[in-house]
């Protein structure tokens, strides 16, 4: 049976579960959510993955505070600019992660499908396939959770987002879901955690350097983020899953 995600189609017992994990987090803070997550409800189940981005450092920083060791995947497409791979590291080191994967798009993948480096201008939607979505659907089947950074405001195709999401394989917890973008950076201020060295360069959200543009005053955060396209997702929060397995 072919599950579609987002609640929209399927009601199965893990979506209800989902609904009511969500209901059930609605009210709580970020940390909360995240002690009962990775301590009670998917203890030794759960991954978080973090785009090493714009706010990452909040997410990761509350992740550390609970348990250092909880699984960290980082999608390396290949194509992130230079300073976020050593933000990534720096972020690594400070925080204490000991548990990062850095997952690549595989070599066979590249050749066949992308050989000039090109497929980010032809057909984006498949470049983000091949380096982001089947990379995590390879390691997500052995987690029962993963934790996202997605956030309300960021986009009005996130306006709706539940704090807890299941996608026919596995439930997303989205501790953020609430947050501003003001919420995050006196977040960041408080602690005094680095910022990702484009925030002041004009970008609230950073993917990969060949799609990511500058955001000018007043647009949405995500507007950058294949900046002159119709495409707003990369493609990892939209799977489809047949029989539990990720296509």
């Amino acid at each position: 049976m072919t599950v579609l995600i987002n609640n929209l189609v399927a009601d199965t017992p893990e979506h209800e579960r989902a609904r009511q994990l969500s209901a059930k987090y609605e009210g709580w803070n970020a940390e909360s959510i995240l002690r009962d997550a990775i301590g009670q409800e998917f203890a030794g189940k759960i991954a978080l993955t973090s785009s090493f981005g714009a706010d990452a450092v909040a997410l990761l920083h509350l992740v550390a505070k609970i348990d250092r060791t909880t699984p960290v995947i980082f999608l390396d497409t290949d194509r992130h600019f230079f300073q976020t791979l050593q933000y990534r590291d720096e972020l690594v080191d400070l925080l204490g992660l000991t548990n990062l994967t850095n997952l690549r798009p595989a070599l066979e993948d590249i050749r066949a499908l992308d050989p000039k480096n090109t497929l980010f201008q032809s057909d984006p939607d498949a470049c983000c396939d091949f380096r982001k979505t089947k990379p995590l659907a390879a390691v997500t089947k052995d987690y029962a959770a993963w934790i996202s950074g997605r956030k309300r405001h960021q986009a009005a195709t996130r306006a709706n987002l539940s704090v807890v999401e299941f996608d026919g394989r596995n439930f997303k917890i989205n501790p953020l879901a609430n947050w501003t973008a003001q919420d995050v950076a006196d977040y960041i201020r408080v602690h005094n955690l680095p910022e990702h060295p484009l925030v002041a360069q004009g970008y609230p959200s950073i993917g990969c350097f060949t799609c990511t543009k500058p955001v000018e005053d007043g647009q949405d955060a995500r507007s950058g983020r294949w900046a002159g396209q119709d495409k707003t997702e990369c493609g990892i929060h939209l799977s489809v899953y047949e029989d539990g397995e990720g296509i």
